[in-house]
């Protein structure tokens, strides 16, 4: 049995490479796919093209199953949406940053001290 599960080692070993980059790139397309929807319209075209496409050649290298090819194609997604999480950022540090000049919104800064009922004077 022992000579049996090294001669398919390598076998095994190719199978959860191919497994473990399929489910990293499941995690990014979908990561990907709702950024684009909630955010799509903070990019350019230009960018909003570059990303559709490598999420397409993406979906297209998981049927053929190749790691080494999903896990390349992975990268690519992952550099081409950087764009739109710098600007999901942006716009997010944006709205923080409008919000930090308001008024005062009745918020009081205070100290307070517990005090022990043991130590209470009556």
């Amino acid at each position: 049995m022992v000579k049996e599960a090294e001669a398919h080692k390598a076998e095994d070993e190719k199978r959860k490479a191919g497994v473990e980059a399929k489910n990293q790139a499941d995690a990014v397309i979908h990561s990907t796919e709702k950024a684009m929807a909630e955010h799509g319209d903070k990019v350019s075209a230009e960018e909003k093209a570059a990303i559709e496409a490598a999420l397409t050649d993406l979906k297209e290298s998981l049927d053929g199953g190749d790691a080494e090819a999903i896990a390349t194609k992975t990268q690519t997604l992952i550099q081409a949406s950087m764009k739109l999480g710098e600007a999901m950022y942006k716009a997010q540090s944006g709205e923080d940053d409008a919000g930090a000049g308001k008024a005062d919104d009745g918020v009081v800064d205070a100290e307070f001290e517990e005090v022990d009922d043991e130590h209470k004077s009556a």
